[in-house]
């Protein structure tokens, strides 16, 4: 009879289960539940316990906003983390800390996507984590820390130093990694002080350009606040419902257009709570940080895929049947200003409003983003290794492109997850499981070694990683965009 696994930690010991030859430990709290006089606050550290805890089952699931629907989950222990481990018993194994994306509303570390399994069979200590995501964790209120999600994955990381070696991890050997606005997670943690020494390494998939100001983040709470009829402060929000507040981050997502006028960049984002250039927890945008030599550099793995935005394109119903105006106006409020749109029009001629619409939109919220990580982290004297995605999802016809999010299944190698069946048809083809198992490999280079298996970027010749079916290391193939933001590092959103 097979035993469970137990382990100790600084809290109290953990029994967890035996999962496909893997020992698998499902949330374990590394903060005090954020909720009564705790809520908007900082993250607490958890309360000690007696005995074993069992950690059968993945944590309660953080309020969470957008356009798909989400049943309120029991429970507001929302602060936890799941550990899978090839074997506790190890010592000095590679430890990978996941910070799940969900365009900073949405999404939790229990997702099938994240499933550990291909990566801890690689010899690497797995860990994934659940934050405060949309008001909870990122509205400006007063008489709240800003932020309050990345004081979350710091208090998740400060558990890991604490607590890996117990699980056959080294706490020394960490990387931090997510994808979309978890990699916007993984470019902040790089620029904060309290952040250095808890990882050697960091993985940034498709890191977004969604910041805005103190001003424009205190007119969205205000604007929140109002449709609560409650004033705009962290007193009076805590005493609205979670899933309320998550509801109405929803609805205020859906009505963004009409504030295009007064909240620009964030009304064409489609997103209404994101991070904040608060001057303190997140002191300016990290790749403007990194480029003055304003933080230090780090091995870092960072990309994107081609058709970053094509996604949103075919799920919103608009793909193939934007309108000029609309091409317009994304070029006024995403295009650096003040030659971009022209600069758009005329590198893409005879290019429909989609196409436009679709290039100006990876570019502003997603590549270049990335690709300015990639040359700040350089300047900075670390060490980047860029690359883009260009296999495009087989299912649909085609149709999704090499679009947002479809790097994660890859990656993982979760390809017969739901959600990856979508994009990736069901089987997967031999092309996708090839495609699969390079980044795979990939990462567990680079995670192990500080190494994927192809050339640094350098400013001069910029060699990216391309991969497809037949991948190759060339110049950044992004050429035309890069060439149009040439100057223009993506800023924070502003008041217009």
């Amino acid at each position: 009879m097979l035993v469970q696994p137990v382990v100790p930690t600084t809290e109290g010991a953990v029994r967890g289960l035996l999962d496909r030859g893997l020992a698998v430990f499902r949330g374990i709290p590394y903060g005090r539940p954020p909720v009564g006089p705790l809520r908007f606050a900082a993250p607490a550290p958890a309360e000690p316990w007696d005995g074993v805890r069992e950690a059968f089952e993945f944590g309660p699931v953080v309020p969470q906003s957008g356009p798909l629907p989400a049943e309120p989950a029991h429970g507001t222990d929302w602060l936890t983390l799941n550990v899978c481990t090839p074997d506790p018993g190890a010592a000095g194994l590679p430890v990978l800390v996941w910070i799940h994306g969900g365009g900073y509303i949405s999404g939790t570390s229990g997702d099938p996507l994240y499933d550990p399994v291909e990566l801890a069979r690689a010899g690497l200590v797995v860990v994934s984590v659940n934050y405060r995501v949309g008001a909870e964790g990122f509205a400006l209120l007063p008489g709240a820390p800003a932020n309050r999600a990345f004081l979350d994955q710091l208090a998740a990381l400060e558990w890991v130093r604490r607590n890996i070696a117990g699980f056959g991890g080294d706490p020394d050997r960490v990387t931090v990694a997510g994808q979309s606005a978890g990699a916007g997670s993984v470019a902040a943690l790089l620029t904060m002080d309290r952040a250095r020494g808890l990882f050697r390494r960091a993985i940034a998939h498709t890191v977004p350009g969604t910041l805005c100001t103190p001003a424009l983040a205190a007119e969205v709470t205000a604007e929140l606040a109002k449709r609560l009829g409650t004033a705009p402060t962290a007193a009076a929000l805590a005493e609205v419902d979670p899933w309320r507040l998550a509801a109405t981050v929803t609805e205020l997502g859906a009505a963004l257009p009409e504030h295009l006028a007064r909240w620009g960049r964030l009304a064409q984002s489609g997103i209404a709570t994101v991070p904040v250039i608060d001057g303190e927890v997140l002191p300016e945008e990290p790749w403007a940080a990194l480029a003055a030599g304003r933080s230090p550099g780090i091995d870092l793995l960072v990309g994107h895929t081609r058709d970053e935005f094509r996604l949103f394109s075919v799920l919103s119903g608009r793909y193939g049947t934007f309108t000029e105006e609309e091409a317009r106006t994304a070029l006024d409020q995403l295009a650096p200003r003040p030659d971009g749109p022209d600069a758009y029009r005329a590198a893409l001629p005879g290019a429909t409003p989609g196409d436009l619409l679709e290039a100006v939109g990876s570019d502003a919220l997603f590549r270049m983003p990335s690709l300015h990580l990639a040359e700040g982290n350089t300047a900075a004297d670390g060490t980047s290794y860029l690359f883009e995605l260009a296999f495009p999802a087989p299912a649909a016809g085609g149709l999704f492109g090499a679009c947002h999010g479809l790097d994660v299944p890859l990656a993982f190698g979760t390809l017969d997850s739901p959600m990856a069946r979508h994009f990736l048809g069901d089987p997967p083809t031999p092309e996708t499981v090839e495609v699969s198992h390079e980044l795979r490999q990939a990462w567990i280079r680079f995670i192990t070694t500080g190494d994927p298996g192809w050339a640094a970027f350098e400013p001069d010749r910029q060699l990216t990683r391309v991969i497809d079916t037949r991948s190759e290391t060339v110049r950044y193939p992004e050429q035309t965009s890069r060439r149009i933001w040439e100057g223009h590092s993506p800023t924070a959103f502003d008041l217009v």
